[in-house]
């Protein structure tokens, strides 16, 4: 038997499966082989409603006509075009169509290839630009408890969630956390940005405090914590940590690789809260998760900053083999197109204290502790089973794949996002599900 034949194709062994319980899955495999608008088609033939947007980045819901039309047209066009000291016309169009929506003073973009690497390039940005400065000293990251920020080396370092460090040794040096901001005792069951906790974004100046402030080259935060649990800012907290940041000299930078691209009811997080970062990350529905690419937005006094010297030197050593790459471009425009013609982010907005409505209602349904929303984005909080973390909401996510509805959940947190294209029916229709699944559970 030669090396072709050798493996079955439906064999699940060779794939090592991302954030998985890969032997639970082997088990008994969720496969999904179709999708259209809200609804995923499973192996064997069920209709399954995104209460996701696939992993918080099908914004526009899914094989939406446009930016399969556009990706299919650039891949017989240009299918690649090298990325350092060349270009194609599809890269600068997108850069300059994303900083018309960007907060203002936000007109420059760097390309890459998913929110991990956004994470990286912004934290090397900001480091290298307090360098380019003459201001070296400034090394330090500051990160947040219950953070996320991607995987790599640089976006563990600087998260906080325990399971995604443990492994993985030190880390970046010259990094420090922020306490998080859930507090359940005093702001349980919000809507909206949280009541309480404002002061905690002095946790910073403790911290610049302790290492002096001018040591640290930047903070990164979430404007809303998702991938911990949907955990919506103080009201006042992201101002005060611009304040503090403006004081001190610190850069300030947002992850918006889940509250980007209308999942707020605004283009950004930043317009939501009225609070503009100097560096902003962003990925998932920059191309409706279609393709893969990132974009992380600077300030005009930092990309000015690198751009001294003589003309044929490179300013910035930093790029991947596939930023700006033509068909995520082609992607990327189609996207937008589709977001403005159909008024997504508008849409959104209007929606959103109608999902507040319908998830709230879940309040005194068996095994809840809390529910937050804000946005088209919500999380409903269970109780956990005793000595068994994170069993109760698993449990719930294998009844709702099994009864037609996706959910994603983290600890014992259910997180819904849905594509911004949900009717007011299918809001319904995810919360009666999820009502009826707590209901069942144990």
């Amino acid at each position: 038997m030669n090396e072709m034949t050798r493996v079955a194709p439906n064999n699940l062994d060779a794939f090592w499966m991302p954030f998985t319980a890969n032997r639970q899955f082997k088990q008994a495999p969720r496969m999904f082989v179709g999708a259209k608008d809200m609804h995923y088609t499973t192996a064997d033939g069920r209709q399954v409603l995104d209460a996701t947007a696939g992993l918080w980045c099908v914004n526009a819901g899914h094989c939406r006509p446009k930016i399969t039309e556009a990706i299919a047209t650039q891949a017989g066009e240009l299918d690649y075009a090298p990325a350092f000291q060349m270009g194609h016309p599809k890269a600068f169009e997108l850069a300059s169509r994303l900083a018309t929506i960007a907060p203002a003073g936000l007109d420059h973009v760097f390309f890459t290839n998913s929110g991990s690497e956004s994470v990286e390039t912004a934290l090397k940005i900001a480091l290298a630009y307090h360098r380019a400065k003459g201001d070296g000293s400034r090394f330090r990251l500051i990160g947040r408890e219950r953070g996320y920020h991607g995987v790599n080396f640089g976006g563990i370092s600087v998260g906080g969630i325990v399971a995604n460090r443990k492994m993985f040794g030190t880390l970046l040096t010259g990094v420090d956390h922020m306490r998080h901001t859930h507090d359940p005792a005093r702001n349980g069951y919000s809507r909206g940005e949280a009541e309480h906790g404002v002061e905690l974004a002095d946790d910073l100046l403790r911290i610049a405090t302790l290492h002096d402030p001018s040591t640290i080259a930047a903070v990164i935060v979430e404007p809303v914590s998702g991938s911990t649990g949907v955990l919506p800012p103080p009201k006042g907290y992201l101002k005060r940590l611009r304040e503090i940041c403006d004081q001190h000299g610190i850069l300030l930078i947002f992850d918006e690789v889940i509250t980007g691209y209308g999942r707020m009811g605004t283009a950004f997080a930043a317009d939501y809260f009225d609070v503009t970062p100097d560096l902003m990350v962003t990925a998932k529905g920059l191309t409706n998760g279609v393709i893969p690419m990132g974009a992380v937005f600077a300030s005009g006094k930092i990309h000015d900053a690198f751009m001294g010297g003589p003309e044929h030197l490179i300013e910035f050593f930093h790029g991947y083999t596939y930023s700006g790459n033509p068909i995520a471009a082609a992607a990327g425009l189609a996207t937008l197109d589709t977001y403005k013609e159909e008024g997504l982010f508008e849409r959104a907005k209007a929606l959103e204290p109608v999902w507040a409505d319908a998830l709230h209602s879940l309040k005194g349904e068996p095994h809840v502790v809390d529910i937050r929303t804000i946005g088209l984005i919500g999380a409903v909080e269970l109780q956990p089973i005793d000595g068994q973390p994170t069993k109760r909401a698993f449990s719930a996510f294998l009844d709702a794949y099994e009864n037609g509805l996706l959910i994603r959940t983290t600890g014992d947190i259910i997180a819904m996002s849905p594509p911004l294209i949900v009717s007011e029916a299918q809001i319904g229709e995810i919360v009666d599900g999820l009502r009826a699944i707590l209901r069942r559970l144990n």
